[in-house]
């Protein structure tokens, strides 16, 4: 008996439609599993995309919005992706950290000045990319996302990270290019799956002792800092078969 197919989700696809405003038909139904509002001219997302509690995917990346509706809290269903990135965001709605089943979140290239206090209640996130997001701190929470892999925070202005970085146990790969980093965050050293770290462009100097004992530790990019490549800890890393670019 031949096995039957998955039924595709149902999808509206507008990216790049030339759109200033959603077209008044999405709204008519409430069961689309996956939106798609890339690339238009959007200035804004009307107060009803809460009724669509069926979507598991929504991409409204690369608009002109200055404003998320606080009704995007009541999207539970979304599990899968939520692209919110090349806006014009200022601030994030609070409403966004009831989505706890979000697995990936890409908030980025948008001058926020900072995320959520609450960030941490989004358990579900696998993967948060906030480059170029104007952020000079993480909140303390973000410790308590459990279950990320990858962190991107490029392109922004952190001095540090905060200590509960440390608690992120899963974490595999963290890119944090071009900050303002004077060292290597001490968080970074409880990550016993870390293998990836970015840290081109900062204000390292030399790297710590302990930096050698991450175990899974596979790449460290260290380029545009002022870290000497004949160091010892260099020397160890490569020694041990990660690559060490300075």
């Amino acid at each position: 008996m031949p096995k039957s197919r998955p039924t595709p989700p149902l999808t509206v696809n507008l990216w790049k439609a030339g759109l200033s405003s959603v077209p008044p038909e999405i709204w008519r139904r409430d069961d689309w599993e996956v939106l798609i509002l890339a690339d238009n001219d959007l200035t804004e997302i009307p107060a009803v995309l809460g009724r669509l509690r069926a979507l598991h995917t929504l991409d409204l990346g690369h608009n002109a919005l200055r404003a998320v509706p606080d009704e995007i809290g009541e999207l539970h269903g979304l599990t899968r992706y939520l692209y919110l990135h090349d806006n014009r965001l200022t601030q994030l709605p609070g409403a966004l950290c009831a989505l706890d089943r979000l697995g990936y979140l890409n908030v980025g290239h948008n001058p926020l000045g900072r995320l959520p206090e609450t960030l941490g209640a989004m358990a579900g996130l696998v993967e948060l990319r906030a480059q170029s997001a104007e952020l000079s701190s993480l909140p303390d929470s973000v410790g308590q996302l459990l279950l990320v892999r990858e962190l991107w925070l490029g392109g922004n202005a952190l001095t540090d990270l905060p200590e509960g970085v440390g608690a992120l146990g899963e974490l595999r790969l963290l890119e944090l290019r071009d900050n303002a980093l004077p060292q290597v965050p001490e968080a970074l050293r409880a990550l016993p799956l870390l293998r990836r770290i970015d840290l081109r462009g900062n204000r390292i100097e030399e790297l710590p002792s302990w930096i050698g004992e991450l175990p899974s530790l596979e790449k460290l990019d260290l380029r545009w800092n002022a870290v000497d490549d004949a160091s010892e800890a260099v020397a160890a890393l490569r020694e041990r078969g990660c690559v060490v670019l300075t």
